[in-house]
């Protein structure tokens, strides 16, 4: 039991991946960084010495299997085109053997026979992807980092598609913005009633978009605005040209009758303008989610002092450590002990793992 625990401590205190600590990451081979029920992270090193140029001065191309939901990125070493499933770490690279001669267009073929086909934007089946040049044990890799959002793209598709945001409200794992702000925006134009309107808005919350869903309100008001503001000029025009020779007449009295209407319009108008959230209410009383969404915006650090902009954020990352503490599982914790060095943090590392001894 005291090596166990041994083990655990030299684990935490020495950076060791926590996620996978007993497998060392290999060049050529895809493995796993983070899994959870929404988002699956994979990382792979492929040796960038020997690749060779497939198109357009590229070394890589993407392929995807529709049946399989199988994200994959082919390269070419020598007389073997190589087939990696990024989004499935267990899958084995496919290798295909073939003439030197041989171009990319033979081996795409193969493997579209096989149901993989060929695709620019990894993002639209709901793939986050980042191709860097790194240096891994001294040897010149491509790394291809890719986050799978698919399973939760499908949930928030559904959701905006049928203006029903259940299916989404618990989940905690954020999906980016730009993965769904497109489809977001279609059925946004399409919204036709109050439920749906409010529907769509607790969507647009999770997804931290700062828009608001515009309702029928205030597209009549806007009209109603318009509408009285012409006749309002024509009015006046048609008074200075009579004001010459009936400066007393009913036609006058009539004017300024008009102009009093419009003027109640108006007000009524202003009393439905939102009352601004005031700043004690988001350095006491707002939620996390409220907070990021106001600090978000551009026009908060342009109306706040410095001052009452940096308490904002402190209360923001105490918000995000409270969050992490209450809900955050082991491997969360530890990632984020690494670099906040908090003892808060350590304590409820070590609280955790006496519970798994149990």
């Amino acid at each position: 039991m005291r090596r166990i625990i041994l083990f655990l401590f030299l684990i935490l205190f020495h950076g060791c991946s926590f996620n996978n600590p007993f497998l060392h990451e290999e060049v050529n081979k895809v493995t796993v960084v983070k899994y959870t029920p929404y988002m699956k992270q994979h990382r792979a090193f492929l040796s960038r010495s020997d690749l060779k140029i497939l198109k357009n001065g590229k070394k890589y191309l993407y392929l995807y299997h529709k049946k399989n939901n199988d994200f994959a990125v082919l390269v070419k070493r020598k007389n073997t085109f190589l087939l990696y499933i990024l989004s499935n770490p267990k899958q084995k690279p496919y290798a295909l053997r073939t003439r030197q001669k041989k171009k990319y267009t033979y081996a795409v073929n193969h493997f579209k026979s096989m149901g993989y086909r060929t695709f620019i934007s990894p993002s639209k089946k709901g793939f986050i992807v980042s191709v860097s040049h790194k240096r891994y044990k001294g040897i010149k890799t491509l790394l291809f980092e890719v986050k799978d959002y698919t399973r939760l793209l499908k949930l928030y598709k559904k959701s905006i598609r049928e203006y029903n945001a259940t299916p989404i409200k618990t989940i905690k794992t954020v999906l980016p913005k730009s993965l769904i702000w497109g489809y977001y925006k279609h059925y946004k134009k399409q919204v036709k009633n109050k439920k749906q309107r409010e529907q769509l808005q607790i969507i647009a919350n999770k997804l931290q978009i700062k828009s608001a869903i515009p309702t029928k309100e205030s597209t009549q008001t806007s009209s109603i605005n318009t509408k009285i503001s012409k006749e309002t000029i024509k009015e006046k025009q048609d008074t200075k040209e009579s004001s010459k020779t009936k400066e007393h007449s009913a036609w006058y009295d009539f004017t300024t009758n008009k102009t009093e209407e419009v003027e109640e319009i108006q007000e009524q108008t202003i009393q439905k303008k939102p009352v601004p959230v005031p700043y004690t209410y988001y350095s006491n009383t707002a939620s996390l989610d409220e907070l990021r969404m106001y600090l978000s915006k551009d026009t908060t650090k342009k109306s706040l002092s410095s001052s009452k902009y940096f308490a904002l954020k402190q209360r923001e990352n105490n918000l995000k450590d409270n969050k992490l503490l209450k809900e955050g599982s082991l491997e969360e914790l530890i990632a984020a002990y690494k670099h906040n060095k908090k003892p808060k943090f350590k304590k409820r590392i070590l609280s955790l793992m006496k519970e798994k001894q149990q």
